[in-house]
């Protein structure tokens, strides 16, 4: 019981939603499908989901609330008495009910007591999912931003690149063209664009991002471009979309390189004139956004490959912004570990690296860069609060399976490297290896090598003229197996 205790209290880099309904097979079903994306608290009654927010130590910013509660499911007044209770702990909070009392009257009636959305029963995870992170983004934007700790994550550090990286996100925030972020996973490209956007004279406007992977082309256009009332089944109601919703604002397009190749033309016509419509609709509208898109893929390969329109990156290339992986930032990980340490210490207590596990840590590629890293000490943290953590310990945390070899990169791109004599070099390695504990056995050898004699052979001529600069202890065994082979007729 206490290890899940301590399970619950650790800080979460997952934006909490409250869900409250009496069905228990929904509210598992519902935490199933939304676990990767939020931290899903659940409740089953009206009376348990205001104990619950009202002992929280933060504000909750998402309710999804359903109307039929007990003591009378059938009925919609436990859940519309539940909307203004919440709304009253929390005004900013983002209630969204998701009932199958769907009637008319519910649906006009929800708003008026603060909700700020209606989705029936049953509705697909997908568009849930969406509707949930659309209402954190304007809620984001209303609060005006997020935590600096948070936020400037990716600006922690000394690095000559991280400099570089700040100089050119203050030069290009004051621009209105569109900007494209490159980076691996968890580089920081979504709080880079957000810091776009901070420094730029859009700030007090709406940041709203999309994540174009996580949906079908369908709801994607639905969520960017918005949707007449009956455009398609389930469209109850007619909505904007998130060009609409950004206003004058940023709208951040992650993930750009999966992008529909069938939306490839509406988005490049909204980004060429700004004009667009909604599903259903025959009005052009029009919206004004700024534009940053992100991508961890080689959008040029991506162009080559027939997945992505060789206009539309133009227009989105505008400006480019190239983020570095961890790795290649100097000692900036050892600064992170500090930031993240003080971020969560209201949480638990912050622990410390022994000498030989900070070393491990300066050495560590960090595949999953910041992203990796953060989480890593959240759960360092969770098991080792306030104590020392050795190297063995650390190990065990690390993904040394994913983990990039700095220096194998480094000879990459050094300019003159050759994989077929660096394969020819590791099996003269080994050969020699073998030889030298078969005492020059050749059939040993071959043996102890997994190959047959006569691959042994071939190999020994053909890398006979390949010797390495240090004294081989087959050399004797390659001239003996070169004249044995020269008498036999092998060539």
């Amino acid at each position: 019981m206490a290890e899940a205790t301590e399970q619950l209290e650790m800080p979460s880099p997952l934006p909490d939603v409250l869900l409250a309904d009496d069905d228990p097979l929904i509210l598992e079903t519902l935490s199933f499908v939304l676990r990767d994306a939020f931290s899903v608290h659940t409740v089953e009654t009206r009376c348990s989901a205001l104990e619950f927010v009202r002992m929280r130590p933060a504000p909750m910013p998402l309710a999804l609330v359903d109307l039929g509660l007990p003591p009378d499911p059938h009925e919609p007044d436990e859940g519309f008495a539940l909307i203004s209770q919440l709304l009253a702990v929390n005004p900013m909070m983002k209630v969204i009910v998701l009932s199958g009392q769907n009637q008319r009257a519910n649906i006009q009636h929800a708003p008026t007591l603060g909700a700020v959305d209606f989705v029936a029963k049953p509705c697909e995870p997908a568009l849930l999912r969406a509707r949930l992170e659309h209402h954190l983004m304007i809620l984001d934007a209303e609060l005006g931003s997020r935590s600096d700790a948070v936020r400037n994550t990716e600006f922690i550090g000394t690095s000559a690149v991280v400099e570089k990286l700040r100089e050119r996100v203050q030069k290009f925030a004051s621009t209105p063209s569109p900007v494209l972020i490159q980076g691996e996973s968890g580089t920081g490209k979504e709080l880079v664009a957000k810091a776009l956007h901070d420094q730029s004279n859009r700030a007090d406007a709406p940041f709203l991002t999309v994540n174009c992977a996580a949906f079908t082309p369908e709801l994607l256009e639905a969520h960017l471009f918005g949707h007449a009332k009956g455009a398609f089944t389930g469209a109850s109601d007619a909505r904007a979309g998130f060009f609409e919703d950004a206003g004058n604002g940023t709208l951040f397009l992650d993930e750009i390189g999966e992008f529909p190749v069938s939306l490839q033309p509406k988005l490049l016509r909204v980004l060429e004139n700004g004009e667009f419509y909604r599903i259903g609709e025959t009005r052009a509208r029009t919206a004004e956004p700024r534009i940053i898109a992100a991508t961890n893929r080689d959008l040029m390969d991506e162009i080559r490959a027939g997945n992505f329109r060789h206009d539309l990156y133009h227009r989105l290339s505008v400006l480019t912004l190239d983020l570095p992986p961890l790795r290649d930032r100097d000692d900036d990980a050892l600064l992170l570990l500090e930031h993240f340490r003080q971020t969560y210490a209201d949480r638990m207590a912050p622990f410390s690296l022994d000498a030989a596990a900070e070393e491990r840590w300066r050495g560590y590629s960090f595949p999953g860069n910041v992203r990796e890293l953060g989480n890593i000490v959240i759960r360092l943290g969770a098991k080792f609060p306030g104590e020392r953590v050795g190297l063995t310990e650390l190990e065990a945390e690390l993904d040394s399976q994913s983990e990039v070899d700095a220096d194998t990169m480094a000879s990459i791109r050094g300019g003159e490297f050759s994989l077929d004599q660096i394969l020819d070099d590791w099996e003269q390695r080994y050969i020699d290896a073998a030889l030298k504990l078969s005492d020059g056995n050749l059939s040993e050898a071959a043996r102890l090598l997994g190959v047959n004699r006569t691959t042994l052979y071939s190999k020994i001529q053909r890398l006979s003229g390949q010797r390495p600069p240090y004294k081989s202890a087959s050399e004797d065994a390659f001239a003996e197996v070169s004249s044995a082979a020269g008498s036999s007729g092998r060539g």
